[in-house]
């Protein structure tokens, strides 16, 4: 694939296009979950928009390597406020079910990671945890304050100094001079702060609070939510990374502290290229608890509906335009995901044909141009009804494509065949593909799935890996 990847930029508001710094390799560090309760659908997307860059840009021929934090502690009661004055939510859920805060926090990683698994989500090459990184939190809060970029105040708290970074506001477009004091807290501002824009890197803690805390040099206390993401960026991807993905709730005021803690500590910009994905409603509405609409993804599984087909509705829109998915939305897309699995099994008993590289070339184009995967479903469609296409051409297709899509498209469906015997110098061929991929001589994979191809053998790849029919 030689199509030109672009994504748009929140930072500089334009689509952009995506060099790595290192040639042949994406860095991408993913805002991962809060770990008090079950990511819902909405959070979902977020997490897709990480899978989708990541398979676009593998199909470039690039290494990405990914990592994508775990906030088991430090995340505030409101963390969309300036003044993050509130409880930290592992400790409101700890209170809440009598079990502890760590507890809660596996329990939940798990769910986390299941639903990724049931999405086709590849998970990222690292997940580190808040609460195991609190020296890597300590050390960069330490770095801002001997740069004159944090400050620590009399109760043992420290402070960024906002003032001190001359670009805040550049991925939000907010300016400090502009921004209201405690506007989510009747005006109240913490009296430890020197200006109310001020931010805590780290807490002093109520000699009442038991779990989670530790031992600093300013004190017993605990991290701010902004600081987790600067320390385990820096840490595990180096001081330039390529892409960074969260959900548009994020921008502010996360994201843009983090590029300023990050920023400060190495003199430079840190990230390249800023990417969000926007809100998510269901059936018209915002999720939440008080309106009754979060829907999980084992709601969809309830009521009989394979999970991808919440992945399926997902690629129907843009990741940068707000999206109203609904159970009518879900259906349609799980019958779509029924009829073409039928189909692709139904094509996969013809002979192998030749793809044809217009429509492979176009569902590309589309990936590569800011995720456009609307109009790559729209070329799989165009696919399914050319009636001058060969049923070996298209199997083909959508089962190459699929590693764009992650639909699961060459999954098995019916009444299971017998399976084939095969010859042994069929086997031999398998095993020596097998050994390729294992080894990543992708070229060998290739050639070994051609010759295949003509002794009446089709290969997919899936991630339990070779199909063979």
């Amino acid at each position: 694939m030689d199509a030109v990847l672009r994504l748009y930029d929140t930072r500089s508001r334009q689509i952009e296009e995506i060099v790595p710094a290192t040639a042949g390799l994406l860095t991408m560090y993913c805002c991962g979950p809060t770990v008090y309760r079950d990511a819902h659908v909405g959070n979902l997307r977020t997490f897709l928009l990480g899978d989708l860059i990541r398979r676009i840009a593998e199909a470039q021929g690039w290494r990405v390597q990914v990592v994508q934090n775990i906030t088991d502690v430090g995340h505030l009661e409101d963390d969309a406020a300036l003044d993050a004055i509130g409880e930290d939510k592992m400790l409101a859920e700890a209170r809440r079910t009598g079990k502890s805060a760590l507890e809660i926090a596996r329990h939940y990683e798990d769910t986390f990671h299941q639903d990724l698994a049931d999405l086709n989500i590849r998970p990222a090459d690292l997940y580190p945890r808040a609460s195991e990184s609190i020296n890597l939190m300590l050390e960069l809060v330490a770095r801002l304050v001997d740069s004159g970029h944090a400050y620590v105040a009399d109760n043992g708290s420290v402070f960024f100094a906002a003032r001190s970074f001359a670009s805040y506001g550049e991925i939000s477009g907010n300016r400090l001079d502009e921004l209201r004091p405690g506007h989510r807290f009747e005006g109240t501002v913490d009296e430890h702060k020197r200006f109310h824009a001020d931010w805590a890197l780290w807490k002093a803690a109520d000699p009442a609070r038991r779990e989670l805390v530790w031992d600093s040099p300013w004190g017993s206390g605990f991290p701010g939510w902004h600081i987790e993401c600067s320390a385990m960026l820096l840490r595990y991807l180096g001081e330039t990374v390529d892409v960074h993905v969260g959900g548009i709730d994020l921008r502010f005021p996360h994201h843009e502290d983090e590029r300023a803690q990050s920023n400060a500590a190495v003199s430079h910009d840190v990230v390249r290229h800023w990417v969000h994905g926007e809100h998510l409603l269901f059936e018209g509405r915002k999720m939440a608890k008080s309106s009754g609409n979060v829907v999980l993804l084992t709601d969809v599984a309830g009521r009989g509906y394979d999970p991808l087909a919440v992945r399926m509705a997902f690629l129907e829109q843009r990741y940068r335009q707000q999206m109203n998915l609904t159970w009518a939305g879900i259906a349609a897309a799980d019958r779509t995901l029924n009829r073409w699995r039928q189909r692709v099994a139904d094509w996969a008993e013809s002979p192998s044909a030749p793809m044809a590289p217009g429509y492979e070339r176009s569902v590309y184009e589309a990936f590569a141009d800011d995720l456009d995967t609307a109009t790559a479903l729209q070329t799989l469609r165009r696919i399914e009804r050319d009636p001058e296409l060969a049923p070996g051409a298209k199997f083909e297709l959508f089962a190459h494509l699929d590693r764009l899509f992650g639909l699961d498209l060459a999954r098995d469906v019916g009444k299971p065949r017998e399976p084939a015997v095969l010859s042994a110098e069929i086997s031999t061929l398998l095993e020596a593909r097998a050994a390729a991929r294992a080894a990543k001589d992708w070229g060998q994979s290739d050639r070994l799935r051609d010759e295949l191809a003509t002794r009446g053998v089709t290969v997919v790849d899936t991630p339990e890996g070779q199909r063979v029919s």
